[in-house]
């Protein structure tokens, strides 16, 4: 059986390489003067998301298996610092991307989960009571200026202000460059699980207007406690984008984000059914009746036609 999205590997980098499809499987070709070809397998069934630098090239049936297996191909810049597009592999059940538009499209509805992420973040202790968004959005950037003057003073950097300039991006300091790294792995990640679970990356509800919309919502849930200290503890170093993604993979194995995502993401959008769910081995095309609803795909209903 193929690994359920929580146990699946988080990400892999890979540039200046070409992927292609063998009768082993999928496999990165490296060619350098040093060490001349070498050629490495990747374990696709067990990765989630693939992001792709600069210098890559990769076939037709190398993507198709990777899409077939549920990898989330992520197409970046250089040193995986801007996310440019991404494939949306199939997936076996549309289940959550119902629970999704429907939220999504009833105002009251989107307004519930979208207090639920903000409560999410900083606690639903600390939230007034039937707080409106603009309330929570004002407690959310009080708890973000607070977090950076604590790390600024536990790092001695003095005052920090976050910069993000994609015309002169070498010259933002090393936390800019550290936390924009970090945060393009973060939405990878996040993006790979939202299309694993079948949901829609485009459809937000704190942020709106953009095909990454829910990638954005989601991600912001974790960056005070993943993304945000490590670029911090990188305001020293000479190579903070590449640094940033090494440490950022290594705290995923203890911090165990992929699982983590996909409960969040069912928890958000239907607090109830995700307290129960178990995910199904094989799941066949159900198909709509405006009577009785779903009903099971697979079957010759000819005996109940008129």
């Amino acid at each position: 059986m193929l690994p359920r999205i929580g146990d699946s590997l988080s990400f892999l980098y890979l540039d200046i390489v070409r992927l292609h499809q063998d009768d082993t499987g999928v496999c990165a070709v490296i060619t350098t003067e040093e060490r001349g070809t070498e050629i490495v397998y990747l374990p696709t069934a067990a990765l989630s998301c693939l992001m792709l630098g600069p210098g890559t090239s990769i076939t037709a049936r190398a993507l198709t298996t990777l899409a077939r297996h549920g990898t989330t191909v992520v197409c970046t810049g250089a040193g995986g610092v801007r996310c440019y597009t991404a494939t949306t592999p199939s997936s076996l059940t549309t289940r959550w991307l119902e629970h999704q538009a429907r939220a999504w499209a009833d105002d009251e509805q989107r307004l519930v989960v979208a207090v639920r992420m903000y409560e999410q973040r900083f606690g639903a202790d600390a939230a007034p009571h039937a707080p409106t968004l603009a309330q929570l959005r004002g407690l959310e950037g009080q708890r973000m200026k607070a977090l950076y003057r604590l790390l600024a003073q536990q790092h001695r950097i003095g005052r920090f202000r976050r910069t993000y300039d994609p015309e002169q991006w070498e010259a933002q300091d090393p936390v800019s460059l550290a936390l924009s790294a970090a945060n393009t792995c973060l939405y990878g990640i996040v993006h790979a699980t939202i299309t694993a679970l079948g949901c829609s990356p485009a459809l937000g509800f704190v942020h709106s207007g953009n095909q990454q919309a829910f990638v954005y919502d989601i991600a912001d849930l974790y960056k005070a406690d993943l993304t945000i200290p490590l670029a911090f503890s990188l305001h020293n170093s000479d190579h903070p984008e590449q640094q940033a993604r090494r440490s950022f993979r290594d705290g995923l194995r203890l911090f165990k984000l992929m699982p983590r995502i996909a409960a969040d993401i069912q928890r958000i959008l239907d607090p109830q059914r995700a307290a129960d769910v178990q995910e199904p081995e094989e799941q066949l095309v159900d198909l709509w009746d405006p009577v009785s609803g779903p009903i099971p795909g697979g079957i010759n209903y000819a005996a109940d036609a008129p």
